[in-house]
This record gives C-alpha cells, sequence and structure tokens, in this order.
C-alpha cells in the first residue's frame, strides 16, 4: 500500500523482509528499499528499488499515477539497491529524464551501458515540478562519491537517500510507529556505513544549517521515514564529534579459556566502578552489534591469546573491520594471555595505534590467570574505568 508523507509526495518502495546481509553486515531485521513519489503538474519519482523488487514498486506507484507518466526520475545514488529498478523503469517512462550528479551521471553509465538523458546538478540547483519545488544537494561520500539530497522546498522534506537510514523492514514506515529498534538501526548504520565519513557529516550538517533550510521530515532510502528529523540530525551530530556516553566495550577471543577468563575479570572492573560494560566473544557475536556499541563507547578493549607470535585470526579480523570504520575519539586497552612467546599484545595496539585510537596501558598474562593474575586483571579494568570517566 502506498504511504502519503504530505500532499501529493507518497512512499512506493518496497520491503526486503528476508535481507540478512548487506554489502559489509548483518541485517537480522531485513530492510527496505525506499522510492518516492512525487505528484503535482510534473511527476517525479526519487531513487528506485533493488533489482527483484521492481513489480511490487510498480503496483505501489500504479495506484497513484500511469508510472508512463513519470516526466523525472532523481538518482539520489546510483549504488544498485536503490537504481536497480531504473532498467525496467525506463523502458516504461520512455520519456522521463534524469537527475543525478556528475559523478552519479558516469557511475549509472558504468553499471548500465544505458545512453539515458541525464541532466547533471549539483547544490542549489533547482526543478520545477509546478506548485513544488525540488532543490538539489551534494552529499558526496555519504556514501557514494555521487550521493546527493533531494529537498521539497514547500514541505520541507529532505529526502536524503542512505545518510539518516538503517536496516529494518516494518509494514510501518515513521520512526514514532516502529519505536526504539528504529533508532537501535539507526545507530548500527551509521556506525559501519557512516562512521569512516564523521568528518564530512560534520561539514554538510553545518552546510545544511548555514542554508537556512527548514526540515520537517527526513526520508532516507533505507529504513522508517524520521517525522522527528530532530532526533536523527542530534544523534548524527554526537556520533560523528565522536562523542560517547560512559561505557566501555570488551572484545576478545581465546584459546584454552584463559584470556576469557582475563576477559570477565576486566569487565568486572569496568563495571564495578560506575562505567557500562559489555562483553563480546569475537567468535559468537555479530561484529556490527559490537561496532554500534563501540561507536556509543569511549574505550574499547580488545584481548587475544598468542598465535604464532601473533594475535589471534579472529581478533586480527575484528580488528581490520574496525579499522575500515575508525570511529573517532576513542580510548583503547590491549590484554591478552600467552605461552612461551608473546605477540598478540604487541600486534593488537599497533591495530589500534593505526586507527588513531588514544592508547591506554596493556596487560599481559603467562599461561593460566592465577588468583592474583586475576585480581590485577579486575584493577586493569578499574583502571580503564577512570579513563573512561576522566572523558576525552
Amino acid at each position: 500500500m502506498k504511504v502519503a508523507l504530505a500532499n501529493g509526495v507518497y512512499w512506493v518502495g518496497a520491503i526486503d523482509w528476508n535481507l540478512r546481509f548487506c554489502g559489509s553486515y548483518n541485517t537480522p531485521r531485513g530492510t527496505t528499499y525506499n522510492a518516492y513519489l512525487i505528484v503535482d503538474e510534473k511527476i517525479a519519482l526519487v531513487d528506485t528499488v533493488k533489482t527483484g523488487f521492481e513489480d511490487e514498486m510498480f503496483k505501489r506507484i500504479g495506484e497513484i499515477v500511469d508510472p508512463a507518466k513519470i516526466d523525472y526520475i532523481i538518482c539520489n545514488h546510483a549504488e544498485m539497491d536503490h537504481s536497480g529498478a531504473m532498467l525496467n523503469l525506463m523502458e516504461v517512462a520512455k520519456k522521463a529524464k534524469v537527475y543525478a550528479t556528475s559523478t552519479g551521471k558516469d557511475t549509472l553509465w558504468e553499471h548500465y551501458s544505458r545512453d539515458w538523458d541525464v541532466e547533471v546538478v549539483k547544490t542549489g540547483d533547482e526543478l520545477s515540478l509546478g506548485k513544488k519545488n525540488l532543490m538539489f544537494i551534494s552529499a558526496s561520500m555519504l556514501h557514494w562519491p555521487d550521493n546527493m539530497f533531494t529537498y521539497i522546498k514547500e514541505d520541507h522534506i529532505l529526502m536524503s537517500n542512505d545518510a539518516f537510514g538503517g536496516h529494518i523492514a516494518a509494514h510501518y514506515r515513521f520512526e514514532d510507529e516502529v519505536g526504539p529498534a528504529a533508532m537501535d538501526e539507526a545507530t548500527k548504520y551509521f556506525a559501519v556505513i557512516v562512521s569512516l565519513y564523521s568528518t564530512i557529516v560534520q561539514k554538510k550538517l553545518k552546510e545544511i544549517k548555514d542554508m537556512g533550510i527548514a526540515i520537517d521530515m527526513i526520508a532516507p532510502a533505507h529504513g522508517v521515514i524520521w517525522r522527528s528529523p530532530g532526533k536523527i540530525l542530534d544523534a548524527y551530530d554526537r556520533w560523528s564529534r565522536g562523542e560517547a556516553g560512559c561505557k566501555a566495550t570488551v572484545v576478545f577471543d581465546t584459546m584454552w579459556h584463559s584470556t576469557e577468563k582475563m576477559a570477565r575479570e576486566v569487565t568486572r572492573g569496568i563495571a564495578d566502578k560506575g562505567v557500562e560494560a559489555r562483553l563480546f566473544n569475537l567468535r559468537t557475536s555479530d561484529w556490527s552489534e559490537i561496532i554500534k556499541e563501540i561507536i556509543e563507547s569511549r574505550a574499547i578493549v580488545v584481548g587475544s591469546p598468542t598465535l604464532n607470535m601473533g594475535m589471534y585470526p579472529t581478533v586480527g579480523g575484528f580488528l581490520t573491520f574496525l579499522k575500515g570504520i575508525r570511529p573517532p575519539n576513542k580510548k583503547a586497552a590491549a590484554f591478552g594471555s600467552y605461552g612461551w612467546g608473546k605477540g598478540a599484545v604487541r600486534d593488537i595496539n599497533t591495530a589500534l595505534e593505526d586507527m588513531k585510537f588514544a592508547l591506554l596501558p596493556s596487560l599481559e598474562i603467562k599461561y593460566i590467570p592465577d588468583e592474583d593474575e586475576l585480581k590485577s586483571c579486575y584493577e586493569f579494568g578499574k583502571e580503564i574505568a577512570k579513563e573512561v570517566i576522566r572523558g576525552g
């Protein structure tokens, strides 16, 4: 069923209930591919849907207008989960002109090799549909070079494509209908997809503020539509500045449970100082869920046994994943167990330093920690908690 955002503005996208992995992380709640139809003297469609979901989109459009009557197709981003239906759509809406950034035009050609009529736009360019006017805002690297926003001036609706989105499938379209899960998924989405571009997020938020445009609704390309846009705008501002709560995330893997015993005592020490602590075994936990926790933590603590003079493979893999995200303004510490030779803590510290985290002292224990050594792990956790409380 179509959903109205405002008079003449409709959600006509598709719901993917069964998506369980997208790009780089798990999506246990599925997702949506959001497309928006604007009906005025001229008709515009903002974004399309992923290949395989065309019929769902066409059915929703058909409840409002004949898809062949679409005059303009706005491609905010050419990644195929947003542009995949364009091949079918352009066969139906034969007279439609496409609007995209310069990079977006090139990307559409590279994906589909079709000689479509593409109008290149930049920040401040406008398109009149009659009573409604669309303004385009470049959003390069949020999260591809071609990204842009489309703003409906009369309705104060910002169609932001990937920015401010989240992977969640639901019959409800708005964040106030979905509840806490909406922000939970938006946090994870920012952590895994957007965090790397935090500096750009800060510049874009300032640019939008300086433009003086009113935003009453944010309609992203995945997940819920924000009828209270201040919630997600404030969250993006906070996350992109690296602001976090009084919290630490502890991650580890273990071989013969020595590192696990250390991890539990480290976590207990952190918590007993009044700091929220979350503990994750890297072998059994969803890495994207861990990244979400790290975004909201002031410190990350990483533990590993030494294997072949280095860190455990799962720990190395996770740190590689984290390096691609590089959340700003974090403190970090390493700990681990070893046998006849060290190496894991050294390699963890090198990785954390490469990510520009503020390194805290480390802890290493040989073979199986005894009672006194477990007490040292507990005290190690308390020292980390003091750093968390101290803040940035």
